[in-house]
């Protein structure tokens, strides 16, 4: 995946859901309740105005009670989070029609609370996500993580322990932050050595597994393995075009769907 500065993006899509927690009505409904029952047993003694203010101040107490609780049971949580390479920073091309814009369409219709934001830079590597990544949580405090790095260690020969060591990493930083993690799976051809490409593939699923984190095994799938994979790519033979992006979102979105529930 090469490296081009013009490729590196960063998006940011924001919508926000406001509802009133059910626990706030019950408590509200319950106050009421106390006050009518209280003002009928006073009722004829004198004391029913005193009854009704001491109840309307009780329900006053728990009307404060839901507001302030309503924040943190009504936000949403943090923006989903996306730390990845040329193949998420839309290169090559036109801005806006990438598989990480598709997903911020589908969530404005399908997930409106959650913002996307796009940290992806074209040529980097699970050593640059690495070392981005701290900054980033703390800048976005993200309650989703999708992690597509992994490629360009391939491309440049880098040692599988170091890039699952990366991975790994990452996967922790993010859970330690509070977020959920994604991690998107890649392969290479087979003419990098049928012993290379099997350990290449797995090292994803093993990082997802020792850190328990949820797993895209193939991120390209039906693109780079289908029959029209001539059809699929840039003149590069590296990059997706446009027609490819809408594959790639529906690759991620069935194994994304229960982190965002």
């Amino acid at each position: 995946m090469a490296t081009d500065s013009r490729a590196r993006n960063s998006k940011s899509m924001s919508w926000r859901i406001v509802s009133v927690p059910v626990a706030s009505t019950t408590c509200l409904w319950m106050c009421w309740t106390a006050m009518i029952g209280s003002d009928m047993r006073v009722r004829g003694s004198g004391l029913t105005r005193r009854a009704l203010l001491r109840h309307c101040s009780l329900l006053g107490l728990c009307a404060l009670c839901a507001l302030s609780a309503s924040p943190s049971a009504a936000a949403p949580r943090g923006p989903l989070l996306v730390v990845g390479d040329s193949l998420s920073a839309e290169y090559g091309l036109e801005r806006g029609s990438g598989w990480v814009a598709l997903l911020q369409l589908r969530l404005a219709r399908e997930k409106p609370a959650i913002e996307v934001v796009n940290a992806s830079i074209s040529g980097d590597t699970t050593a640059g996500g690495r070392s981005r990544l701290p900054a980033l949580l703390a800048q976005h405090k993200p309650g989703i993580v999708i992690l597509e790095l992994g490629g360009n260690d391939a491309l440049r020969g880098l040692p599988l322990a170091t890039t699952q060591a990366n991975l790994g990493a990452m996967v922790q930083a993010a859970k330690a932050a509070g977020a959920r993690v994604l991690v998107l799976g890649m392969q290479v051809p087979p003419n990098y050595g049928q012993r290379y490409a099997q350990d290449f593939s797995r090292l994803f699923a093993a990082v997802a597994k020792a850190e328990g984190a949820a797993l895209l095994p193939f991120f390209l799938k039906g693109v780079a393995d289908g029959p029209d994979a001539d059809k699929l790519f840039q003149p590069d033979r590296i990059h997706p075009n446009a027609q490819a992006q809408p594959r790639l979102l529906d690759n991620v979105w069935p194994v994304l769907q229960p982190l965002l529930k």
